[in-house]
C-alpha cells in the first residue's frame, strides 16, 4: 500500500469541499463572515494565524476550489522578490487568457522581510491577486503594516479532542483517499491517545496513524496494537515554539499565576514549559525576576530561594533538577506580594532621565585629598552611627534638586509592614529635626 507513488495521508485526506473540513466552527458555519465568503465564492485577501496542522492551506485550498480561481501556492522559505514577480506575471496571464481570477497563497508569510512583502501591495490593490497568507507567528509583530490593512487576520484554534477523533475516524474509514480499503482496527482507548499526542495538530495525528499502520503491517496484522501505540507514540512532546508567539504567551502565563497567588497554576504553566523543551537557565532568570518584581522585600527570603534553586538546577542538571525550579515556584506564588521595589525602581529610573546628571551634594562628597577639604567636600556630613537611633534626622541625601522625593511606598503584605512601620518612624524623627 505504501509506495513512493501514494502520496502521505495527511495529503490524501486533504478536504476539498467546505462541508467536509473539521474544526474552526468560530469561523466556518453559517452566518459567520468567512463561511459566507467561502461558500459564496466572494474574495477578499486574508490571514491564517494559527498552530501548525490547524488547517491553513487547506481552506486555502477550499476557498480556491469554491471560488473556481487558481491556486498558486509560494514558500516564503524558499522564495524571493524574482519569484513573487513570476508569480504575478502568471496571475496577470491566468487573468487575460481564461479570465479567471488567482489566489497567491504564501505559506509563512512572515518569513518575508519588509521589501518582499512590500511587493505583494501593489497588485493586490490592482486586483491581480487574492492575497492569502499563512502563519504561525502573530501577525502584528512579523507583518507589515500596509499589508495588514489589506487583509483580513482569522485565528485558526487548536484542534479539540473531539476534532482529532473526527479526523481519524474519517481517515480509517475514507474508502477512497483514507484506510477504509485496509479495514483497520483501534480501539476507542488507543485513539484517544493519539489524540492527546497530536496536541491539537491534524497533520501530526494522521501522520502518527500512518507510521502506526505501517508497523502493523509489517507484522501482518490489521490491527493497531497498544504495543504500537506505545512504541510510535513514545517520543512525542507537546507543541512548543521557542522564541514564537506561544513561548511568550507561557511565560507570561506563569509570571501573571505567580503574581496571582496560584500556585497550582504556576506550577502548571512551568511544566509546560519544560515539557515542551524550554531552555532550564531561561526559566531559572524569569523566576528570580519575579521574585524581586512580584514579592520583593514583602518576603527577602524570595530571592535567596530562587537563586539557589537555579544553582541547584545548574549543579543536578536535568531532570532532577527541575524540581528545584518548581519548589521555588511554588513558594513564589504562595509568598506575600509586593511590587514597590518594582515601581521605585522605575520611578527612579524615568527621573534620572528627564533630570539629567544632577550633581552629588558637597557634604555626600569623600575628601581624600587637600584640594578636596579646601573645597569643602564631606563639610557639615553627618556620621549616622554617632546620631540618635543610629539615623541622622532631618538629613538631606538626593541632588539638591529633588529634595523631599519618596518613591518607595512598602505596602501591607509581610515583612514591609514592619518596613513602613520604620519608616513612618523615621519621617517623625525628620519633622521634629525641622521644627
Amino acid at each position: 500500500m505504501f509506495d513512493d507513488a501514494v502520496k502521505p495521508l495527511a495529503d490524501r485526506m486533504r478536504p476539498v469541499l467546505l462541508s467536509d473540513y473539521i474544526g474552526q466552527k468560530h469561523l466556518l458555519k453559517p452566518g459567520k463572515p468567512l463561511y459566507e465568503a467561502v461558500s459564496s465564492g466572494r474574495l477578499h485577501s486574508m490571514i491564517f494565524w494559527g498552530p501548525p496542522g490547524t488547517g491553513k492551506t487547506t481552506l486555502a485550498r477550499m476557498i480556491a476550489h469554491h471560488s473556481d480561481a487558481v491556486f498558486m501556492p509560494v514558500s516564503a522559505v524558499l522564495a524571493g522578490v524574482k519569484d513573487i514577480r513570476a508569480a504575478v506575471a502568471d496571475a496577470k496571464k491566468i487573468q487575460l487568457e481564461q479570465n479567471k481570477r488567482t489566489i497567491l497563497f504564501v505559506d509563512e508569510v512572515h518569513r518575508f522581510n519588509k521589501s518582499q512583502q512590500d511587493a505583494f501591495l501593489p497588485h493586490v490593490e490592482d486586483g491581480t491577486i487574492y492575497f492569502i497568507g499563512a502563519t504561525t507567528e502573530n501577525p502584528s509583530f512579523a507583518l507589515n503594516n500596509a499589508l495588514l490593512s489589506r487583509a483580513r487576520v482569522y485565528v485558526l484554534n487548536s484542534l479539540s479532542h473531539d476534532d482529532l477523533i473526527d479526523v481519524l475516524n474519517k481517515a480509517i474509514s475514507d474508502m477512497e483517499r483514507g484506510l477504509g480499503r485496509e479495514k483497520i482496527k483501534i480501539k476507542d482507548e488507543l485513539k484517544q491517545q493519539f489524540s492527546e499526542a497530536a496536541d491539537g495538530d491534524a497533520r501530526r495525528l494522521l501522520n502518527l496513524l500512518e507510521l502506526a499502520v505501517e508497523l502493523a503491517f509489517a507484522n501482518n496484522s490489521h490491527t493497531i496494537t497498544k504495543k504500537i501505540t506505545e512504541e510510535v507514540l513514545s517520543g512525542g512532546v507537546r507543541r512548543f515554539d521557542q522564541q514564537g508567539e506561544e513561548f511568550y504567551n507561557q511565560i507570561s502565563a506563569l509570571h501573571k499565576s505567580v503574581r496571582g497567588s496560584s500556585p497550582d497554576a504556576s506550577l502548571y504553566w512551568l511544566c509546560r514549559m519544560i515539557d515542551g523543551g524550554c531552555d532550564l537557565a531561561y526559566l531559572a532568570r524569569r523566576i528570580v525576576r519575579i521574585a524581586s518584581e512580584d514579592i520583593g522585600n514583602a518576603d527577602p527570603r524570595a530571592l535567596e530561594i530562587t537563586i539557589n534553586a537555579w544553582e541547584a538546577q545548574e549543579r543536578l542538571g536535568s531532570p532532577e533538577g527541575e524540581l528545584a525550579l518548581a519548589q521555588a515556584v511554588v513558594y513564589l506564588a504562595c509568598a506575600p506580594k509586593s511590587n514597590a521595589v518594582y515601581m521605585a525602581y522605575n520611578a527612579v529610573m524615568r527621573d534620572i532621565k528627564e533630570s539629567g546628571s544632577l550633581e552629588v551634594p558637597i557634604h555626600l562628597r569623600n575628601a581624600p585629598t587637600k584640594l578636596m577639604k579646601a573645597l569643602d567636600y564631606k563639610k557639615n556630613y553627618r556620621y549616622a552611627h554617632n546620631e540618635p537611633e543610629a539615623y541622622a534626622a532631618g538629613e538631606n541625601y538626593f541632588p539638591d534638586e529633588l529634595k523631599e522625593i519618596q518613591y518607595y511606598y512598602p505596602v501591607s503584605r509581610g515583612l514591609e509592614i514592619k518596613i513602613s512601620e520604620k519608616l513612618k518612624h523615621l519621617k517623625e524623627l525628620d519633622k521634629k529635626q525641622r521644627i
